[in-house]
C-alpha cells in the first residue's frame, strides 16, 4: 500500500478545511440568523452578520479560513496567492462592513473601516478566482490528464466563473437596482453567498476528496 507524505497530507487537509468552511459559512450564518430572529429572513449581506448574534461565527470562520490559507504551501505561485488571500480574509473579518449599507464589494462609505473591508473583500474574491482559473487546473503528473482530473478542472472553471458572477451580482445589483428591490431580493447576500460557496467547492474538490486520483 502506497504511503502519503506528511506534507501531502497536510496540504490536502488544509484544502479540505478551507473548502468545508467556505461551503458551510453562508449556510450556517443564514440558518443561525433565521433562528435568532425567529423567521426565515435573509441578511442584507453575509458581512452584515457582524452586527448580529452570528458575529462570532462570521469572524471566527473567516479568521480560520485566513489562517489556513496563510499556512497553505504548495508551489510558489500558490504560496503567494494563498498568503495574500489569507490576509485579506482576516481583514474582511476584523474590519466590519458599514452597518447600514453592508456593502463589502463596492463600498462608497467614507468610513475607513468600511473601505478597508471592501478592498480586502475584492482582493480575496479575485485571488480565489485566480486559484480556480490558473492554479488548480495544473497537473504535476507527466501522464495525460485522466477523466477525473478533467472533471475536477471543469468544477474549478465553473467555480471561478461563479465567484466572478457573484462578485458582479453583489456589486452591480446593490448599486443599480432601486432600494426597495434591493431590500426584497438581497443581491449582496446572494452574490456573496454564491462566491463564498463556489470557492468552498473548488477547494473541497482540490483536496482530492471527490473524483479522486493519485495526483492531487
Amino acid at each position: 500500500m502506497a504511503t502519503v507524505s506528511q506534507d501531502t497530507t497536510t496540504v490536502r487537509r488544509l484544502r479540505l478545511g478551507v473548502g468545508v468552511m467556505g461551503m458551510a459559512l453562508p449556510v450556517v450564518i443564514t440558518i443561525g440568523y433565521a433562528l435568532q430572529v425567529g423567521e426565515a429572513v435573509l441578511l442584507n449581506s453575509i458581512s452584515g452578520a457582524y452586527y448580529t448574534d452570528m458575529r462570532d461565527v462570521f469572524v471566527g470562520s473567516l479568521c480560520a479560513i485566513g489562517v489556513f490559507l496563510i499556512c497553505y504551501r504548495y508551489a510558489r505561485p500558490d504560496n503567494v496567492l494563498s498568503t495574500v488571500a489569507g490576509i485579506a480574509a482576516i481583514a474582511v473579518a476584523l474590519f466590519p462592513t458599514t452597518p447600514k449599507g453592508e456593502q463589502i464589494l463596492v463600498s462608497a462609505a467614507d468610513d475607513t473601516t468600511g473601505i478597508v473591508h471592501g478592498v480586502a473583500a475584492i482582493i480575496l474574491f479575485l485571488d480565489l478566482a485566480a486559484f480556480c482559473f490558473f492554479l488548480f487546473p495544473r497537473s504535476t503528473a507527466p501522464s495525460a490528464l485522466t477523466m477525473r482530473k478533467k472533471t475536477r478542472n471543469v468544477i474549478y472553471t465553473i467555480s471561478g466563473i461563479a465567484i466572478l458572477v457573484g462578485l458582479g451580482l453583489a456589486a452591480l445589483g446593490s448599486r443599480i437596482l432601486p432600494d426597495d428591490v434591493v431590500r426584497t431580493i438581497r443581491p449582496l447576500w446572494w452574490g456573496e453567498s454564491v462566491a463564498i460557496f463556489a470557492f468552498g467547492i473548488a477547494w473541497f474538490t482540490k483536496s482530492n476528496t471527490i473524483f479522486r486520483d493519485r495526483e492531487s
